[in-house]
């Protein structure tokens, strides 16, 4: 089975995410049947996957979710907060099931007894309170406007209305071929207009051992239970009469989901077939989106990736080669490995980007979990999860904006109280939302929550050292803001396991930059607060700025550059040992790169030439000794060993075959 085990655990985790999803809705409406009816389907699922594998704790674990879910499509029981709460620890087991599986190829030991036991418990508990609380009341069916029209059609005909539930014996072996004899033996005495589950749930096999169907039919109960007993494998059959108060309409949004099934109808006297069916077509068809995905082995496309890197230094080695021949076929050559080498670039970087989904998705079950813990009320809203980003910027992205998302609900959002005094709803708001700007992808992150308290920061920094008591007093909050990226800064009084605003704020700071990402704090007292994070779209070829420094060359990338400018002596000041200049009337600070890199030079020049660069809303000028020009360049991590050092992000190869270090910009900045 090993050589399945990389698609059972891909299918699994697309099995998983869609149960996580449903659940999150469910929990909002639990009225909908479709959504009971995809939970079950993803169990049934689950459970055959995981049998077939040979992992019997999973396999017993969906097969009691299934019997939950069955009972609550079949109104045996019915659906409330303590079954939902029950059902995401089990997404938790499974989770965990496939987790282990994925790491060690083999299933867990421990069985998940406790929660299998809360299953059983659900089924007898929550069977026993709807059979008691039915109990002399009319179960009512909710039907569409067209199948109670037929119905009543049927019976101003003289015709009969049964209901009909089957269970089949727990020995059958084939349930959907014996529920097709079954249905097919109804359909010769009339005509079946309402089935539940659906007849593609019973073709698939997708029921536990009931199903129930609604039979039109002039045939009497007595003969309808002879025939059907008369079928091997049926351990029972209720038919019940449906009067007029056991209808009830679906509303309109109910109107097509998938427990509604009108059957094809054979001629009868009180039913016109051609009309149902175009009818039944119109309303009741369900049409499937097919992904038009492919699942592609990580490794074979860094190789492509590799491959791509490797054309584009041959093309930069020619573009140093043409510049000592004078052939004109030297030129075209290169024309044409520039268009080829650009066309590979882009379709690779395609196959390469994948939708921020893959980050959000985690999300609302978090916000969900903590919102119940904190005893808050919390609606997250996601906006752009199909914006596209590189595979190696998902990876990076997840944890920081975990961090974030957690200090909003612990210290952003006030509890339910305290919003009311506010003048706020009870229920309060984050909004994360990604775009694409440019080279970048931008994030966001909104909560309309307390805002940041900027005169606890202020003390905070006195109390800290990090500030003096007369910087304090002009200092702006943009400045204030800035220090709660400082390493363990915090405003919090008190430690939380969810952690307070600013601890780990350092971590969150670091971890985007290492990707050459920027972060930004906004926050107005008692309105909210708001995270924007700049990302690149690929960490792999970036456009970039050759530079010279004495006799080595450095490369800026280009994403992060404002302009270049040339910048007199004179115009030069210094305060406080920091050298500054005027640029289009603010104030920036000057890094003298050479002194930076060791390669500092007595030669004192009247005019020199400056990068100016920006992290976020802060500038700074780069002096620099000449400028080389604009390049297409591979990134090339440097290693662990120099992993440390503070100044690069990077390396490059360079077309005569000299190695180019990339300067990291936020740290200069």
């Amino acid at each position: 089975m090993s050589q399945y085990m990389n698609l059972f655990i891909e299918e699994s985790n697309e099995h998983l995410q869609t149960m996580n999803d449903v659940l999150l809705e469910l929990e909002k409406n639990t009225d909908n049947i479709s959504l009971i009816n995809e939970l079950f389907r993803v169990a049934h699922t689950l459970k055959g996957m995981s049998g077939t594998m040979g992992y019997t704790n999973m396999a017993d674990l969906t097969h009691e979710m299934e019997n939950v879910l069955d009972g609550v499509r079949n109104n045996r029981i019915k659906i409330n907060e303590n079954i939902t709460d029950v059902l995401f620890e089990c997404f938790d087991a499974l989770d965990e099931i496939i987790n282990y599986i994925a790491a060690n190829g083999k299933e867990m030991d421990k069985a998940n007894d406790d929660l299998i036991e809360k299953l059983r418990n659900l089924v007898n508990v929550e069977e026993k309170s709807v059979q008691e609380e039915s109990n002399g009341k009319t179960q009512k069916i909710q039907l569409d406007n067209y199948v109670v029209n037929v119905i009543n059609e049927a019976r101003n005909k003289g015709l009969n209305a049964f209901n009909i539930l089957v269970t089949l014996s727990h020995n059958c072996m084939l349930k959907s071929a014996r529920a097709f004899v079954i249905i097919n033996t109804l359909d010769s005495l009339g005509d079946i207009v309402y089935s539940n589950p659906s007849a593609e749930d019973i073709e698939d096999e997708r029921f536990d051992f009931e199903f129930s169907v609604i039979l039109v039919t002039d045939v009497d109960k007595n003969s309808l239970l002879e025939k059907l007993y008369d079928i091997s494998e049926v351990e029972k059959v209720e038919i019940n009469l449906v009067e007029n108060q056991e209808v009830q309409v679906l509303e309109k949004e109910k109107a097509g989901s998938e427990n509604v099934i009108v059957e094809e109808h054979k001629n009868i006297d009180s039913i016109d077939s051609k009309d149902m069916k175009s009818d039944t077509k119109d309303k009741v068809k369900k049409v499937n989106k097919v992904a038009k995905t492919v699942r592609v082995d990580i490794d074979r496309l860094d190789n492509l990736m590799n491959l791509a890197s490797e054309l584009i230094i041959i093309k930069n080695r020619m573009d140093d080669l043409s510049g000592t021949s004078n052939k004109e076929d030297m030129l075209q050559a290169i024309e044409y490995l520039e268009r080829i080498t650009t066309n590979l670039h882009n379709a690779v970087m395609k196959v390469r980007m994948v939708p921020i989904e893959r980050v959000f998705n985690r999300f609302p079950r978090m916000v969900r979990d903590l919102s119940k813990e904190l005893n808050k009320r919390v609606n997250l809203q996601m906006y752009g999860e199909s914006t596209e980003v590189d595979r190696t910027v998902i990876d990076e992205i997840g944890d920081p904006l975990i961090h974030i998302i957690r200090n909003s609900l612990d210290h952003g959002i006030e509890y339910p109280q305290d919003r009311i005094k506010l003048g706020k709803p009870e229920t309060g708001n984050i909004v994360l939302k990604a775009y694409p700007d440019g080279n970048n992808v931008v994030i966001e992150v909104t909560d309309d929550g307390c805002g940041i308290d900027f005169e606890k920061v202020k003390k905070k920094s006195i109390e800290r050292g990090l500030i003096t008591e007369q910087e304090a007093e002009k200092i702006s909050e943009e400045e204030l803001a800035n220090i709660l990226f400082e390493p363990g800064f915090s405003t919090s009084d008190t430690i939380t396991e969810i952690s307070g605003r600013g601890v780990g704020l350092d971590v969150v700071k670091n971890k985007i930059e290492s990707i050459n990402g920027t972060i930004e704090l906004e926050s107005q007292r008692n309105k909210g607060t708001k995270f924007t994070i700049r990302i690149p779209l690929t960490l792999a070829i970036i456009q970039a700025l050759l530079i010279k420094l004495k006799d080595e060359t450095y490369a800026i990338p280009l994403s992060s550059i404002t302009e270049i400018i040339s910048v007199n002596k004179d115009s030069i000041r210094s305060i406080q040992k920091q050298e500054i200049m005027l640029y289009r009337g603010k104030t920036i600070p000057i890094v003298r790169l050479d002194k930076l890199m060791g390669l500092e030079t007595d030669e004192l020049l009247e005019e020199y030439i400056a990068v100016v660069v920006r992290k976020g809303d802060k500038l700074a000028a780069l002096l620099v000794n000449s400028l080389i020009g604009q390049q297409e360049i591979v990134i090339k991590p440097l290693g662990k060993y120099l992993s440390y050092i503070k100044y690069f992000s990077g390396a490059t190869i360079l077309g005569n075959g000299d190695i180019s270090l990339i300067l990291d910009v936020n740290s200069f900045v």
